[in-house]
């Protein structure tokens, strides 16, 4: 094993920032507080969660302050709104449209909803990785309640033209939801200016601690609470709310948001630099999503044929990289990602996936450790593949 630790795994999770830290603290020791209550404790309390949601309101582009829900991750913040709007006002059937390659905070409720009267259509996204407003335009029907379709991929990093989709949602009646837990912090992200309903976002992939998380919801939007029993956060989220980890969150978007102007660019320079080297040293090695109009600066996804995805994380690992087979809450599992099924990656192709996310304190030092590292792994594993020969020359052929 190796001293040296590189992380490259910060679309599956973010280290808390020390700012962010500093800024929750004094709500876990002397501002402790029940939001609720009426005594100064709780008073104090609660001006720290309004102030924080505000800060939110203000950092999305939310007309108020009361359309910020405070959850406790982005799969709550998911489950919610899938849930919640699909059955608003005691509906209990209607069409819904989620695309193919959401994370499972939103596929799985939508399956549950299936099984309960509602009908739904998974729309698939097209080879470059993006959902097509034509695609959408053709799968709407006068009975269609919600489309969701996340902002950005948390895999491939491809991009949604979200505000052309809410757009055709809006004209047949539909509300749009959107996940963007891969997007808040790290490209403009603004309410109004996507024309959503709902979206959610997730602390901990923005440098706030894990157990943090929110949902935009729009005013006047109709939508059954998923938490009962308390009736806190305007009755919308019931439970006693975290008031460090809205802190925490309010503060972590904050410094993205003022870092974003440099961090950008910075990650989208570090990613080219790792495309380009993992492209041109490993042989038959493709980006996934290559034709994409726009994707993430800190998201990377390859196959790369001859090797299986998991035995190259174990390698990586033992030489210090965290790096990702495909999205972190599935990793442990042994089927293909749906992901990259859904935009027409060969299954044997898709067992070979590498997923790299860079973050806060990536270098290009890590980028080229990396490099240096897989490129002897993968020819280790090639040869000890009998079946990769005639790979190659499948491969070859297709060239050809």
């Amino acid at each position: 094993m190796t001293e040296r630790s590189v992380y490259l795994d910060y679309a599956a999770t973010t280290p808390a920032d020390q700012r962010v830290v500093d800024a929750m603290l004094p709500y876990l020791t002397e501002h402790y507080g029940n939001a609720n209550s009426m005594y100064r404790l709780g008073r104090d309390a609660s001006r720290a969660l309004e102030d924080a949601r505000e800060r939110v309101a203000r950092a999305i582009g939310a007309a108020r302050p009361d359309e910020v829900i405070f959850t406790s991750c982005g799969t709550e913040s998911d489950n919610t709104a899938i849930i919640g709007l699909a059955t608003a006002a005691g509906r209990t059937s209607g069409h819904i449209i989620v695309s193919a390659f959401e994370h499972h905070a939103v596929l799985e409720p939508a399956w549950r909803l299936g099984k309960q009267g509602f009908e739904v259509t998974e729309l698939p996204p097209r080879p470059d990785g993006t959902v097509h407003p034509d695609d959408l335009a053709a799968a709407l029907r006068d009975d269609t309640v919600l489309v969701s379709v996340m902002h950005g991929n948390n895999e491939i990093g491809t991009v949604q033209p979200i505000a052309e989709l809410a757009t055709l949602a809006h004209e047949r009646g539909a509300l749009l939801h959107t996940d963007a837990a891969q997007t808040l912090g790290k490209i403009d992200f603004d309410v109004a200016a996507l024309g959503v309903d709902a979206a959610s976002f997730s602390g901990h992939k923005i440098y706030a601690p894990k157990g943090t998380g929110a949902l935009y919801l729009k005013g006047g939007t109709r939508m059954t609470p998923y938490l009962i029993g308390g009736g806190q956060e305007s009755k919308r989220r019931s439970g006693t709310q975290n008031v460090a980890g809205a802190v925490a969150f309010a503060t972590a978007l904050e410094l993205m948001d003022a870092e974003r102007p440099a961090e950008g660019p910075r990650l989208a320079a570090l990613r080219d630099r790792l495309v380009d080297g993992l492209l041109g040293r490993i042989e038959y090695a493709q980006l996934n999503a290559a034709d994409a109009p726009v994707r993430l600066p800190h998201i990377a996804n390859f196959v790369i044929p001859g090797v299986e995805g998991e035995a190259m994380l174990l390698h990586l690992d033992a030489a210090g990289i965290a790096v990702s087979t495909g999205s972190a809450c599935s990793s442990g599992s042994l089927k293909p990602s749906h992901v990259l099924l859904s935009i027409g990656c060969p299954v044997e192709f898709a067992h070979g996936s590498l997923r790299v996310s860079l973050g806060r304190y990536t270098t290009e030092a890590d980028v080229d450790y990396l490099l240096e590292t897989l490129v002897p792994v993968v020819d280790r594993l090639r040869q000890m593949n009998p079946l990769y020969e005639k790979m190659v020359a499948g491969l070859a052929g297709a060239a050809d």
